[in-house]
C-alpha cells in the first residue's frame, strides 16, 4: 500500500488537559496515515520547540506533551496548527527485526483453539503468522508493548470475552486484526499463540526499548530448547537480535 494518501489529511489539533496537545491525522489503521504521523513526529522534533518535553506517536495521531511553565499552551497550539499537514514529509527509515518465537504448548496456550476456530492446523497458523513482514504501528500501553499491523486476514480473531488477569512477558498474541509482542506480564484478552525470549523492554539495557514505530518485524519459529537457551541470555540483558535495513 502506498504511504502517500490519495486525499489530503484533515488534521485535527486539540488540547488535552493543560499539558498536552493531540494532532489527529485520521481515523483508521492505515500505513499511509501512520507514516504521516511518524514524519510529523520527526519534523516537530527537528523544530526543537521550547517547552515540548515528549512526543508520543500512535496509529493515527501524535500526542505532544509540554511543560506549561516553559511555554504557553495556546501559543503552542497555534504553532502546531499552522503546520502543513497536507505535506507531512518523509518518515525516518524503519529497521527490520527478526524475532524468534516458540509457538504452542506452554508458550502459546491458545494456538490450538485459535487454529480450530479458523479450520486450520496449528502448523498452518504458524506458517501464516510467520509469513508477513509486520509494521510496528506504535509502542505503548505498557513500556515496550509492540502493536503490529499486517496480520493475515485468515487469522483475524476477536478478543477473548474474559481477559486473563496476567499473561507472560514475551507473549506473542492476536487480538482482532492485530498481532503484538508483550514486554512485561500484563492482563490481556488477546489470544496467546507463542512467546519470544526477546525482551522488547529492559530497563537495565541500553537502549531499554528495542522496537520503534515504523520498524518492520518478521517472526521465525524456534523449539523449546532454543527458547530456554535464548531466554537465559536475555535475562543477562542480551538483546538477542539486531536490526537490519529492509
Amino acid at each position: 500500500m502506498s504511504e502517500t494518501p490519495k486525499e489530503p489529511f484533515r488534521a485535527r489539533v486539540v488540547p488535552v488537559g493543560d499539558t498536552a496537545i493531540l494532532i489527529e491525522l485520521g481515523e483508521t489503521i492505515d500505513p499511509a496515515i501512520n507514516a504521516a504521523v511518524l514524519a510529523l513526529d520527526a519534523r516537530i522534533r527537528a523544530l526543537a520547540l521550547e517547552g515540548v518535553v515528549e512526543l508520543v506517536p500512535t496509529y493515527r495521531s501524535l500526542l505532544v506533551h509540554y511543560d506549561p511553565e516553559r511555554v504557553d499552551g495556546r501559543a503552542l497550539l497555534d504553532r502546531l496548527s499552522a503546520l502543513d499537514f497536507d505535506h507531512p514529509g518523509v518518515p525516518p527509515e524503519g529497521r527490520l527485526w527478526t524475532v524468534p518465537v516458540c509457538y504452542g504448548g506452554e508458550f502459546g496456550i491458545d494456538l490450538e483453539a485459535l487454529a480450530a476456530r479458523h479450520g486450520l492446523t496449528t502448523e498452518e497458523v504458524v506458517r501464516l503468522h510467520t509469513a508477513p513482514r509486520y509494521r510496528v504501528y506504535m509502542v505503548g500501553f505498557v513500556p515496550g508493548f509492540t502493536y503490529l499491523g499486517g496480520l493475515d486476514p485468515r487469522l483475524h480473531t476477536p478478543r477473548l470475552p474474559d481477559p486473563r488477569p496476567r499473561t507472560p512477558a514475551g507473549s506473542v498474541s492476536i487480538g482482532g486484526m492485530q498481532t503484538g509482542i508483550a514486554s512485561i506480564p500484563i492482563p490481556s484478552g488477546w489470544h496467546l499463540i507463542g512467546r519470544t525470549p526477546v525482551r522488547t523492554f529492559d530497563p537495565e539495557r541500553d537502549p531499554p526499548l528495542l522496537l520503534e514505530p515504523g520498524d518492520l518485524v518478521r517472526f521465525v519459529p524456534i523449539d523449546p530448547a532454543t527458547f530456554h537457551e535464548l531466554d537465559r541470555r536475555a535475562a543477562a540483558h542480551d538483546p538477542l537480535i539486531a536490526p537490519e535495513r529492509p
